[in-house]
């Protein structure tokens, strides 16, 4: 199984979108600072985490997510949550 999953930094007030095979270490990785990329933005707490059969499955919904604006965004998150 591989998950699409959205965080939110309350401190940045910024969504990251990914995909993992194991959510809960990637989020422990976000927020311990691993991650270069989301480590100024810690700490990051779950919005949503959607399962897939596949990776490219994930990958396929991560790059849609990832196109989507801000509203959108928060359109499909109170839409699946």
């Amino acid at each position: 199984m591989y998950f699409v999953y959205i965080i939110y930094s309350v401190s940045h007030h910024k969504y990251y979108i990914g995909q993992t095979n194991n959510f809960d270490l990637r989020i422990a990785r976000h927020n311990d600072g691993t991650e270069k990329y989301t480590s100024a933005y810690k700490p990051w707490e779950k919005v949503l985490v959607i399962e897939k059969s596949s990776r490219s499955e994930a990958v396929i919904l991560e790059c849609k997510l990832k196109n989507l604006n801000r509203e959108r965004l928060l359109q499909f998150i109170e839409k699946y949550k």
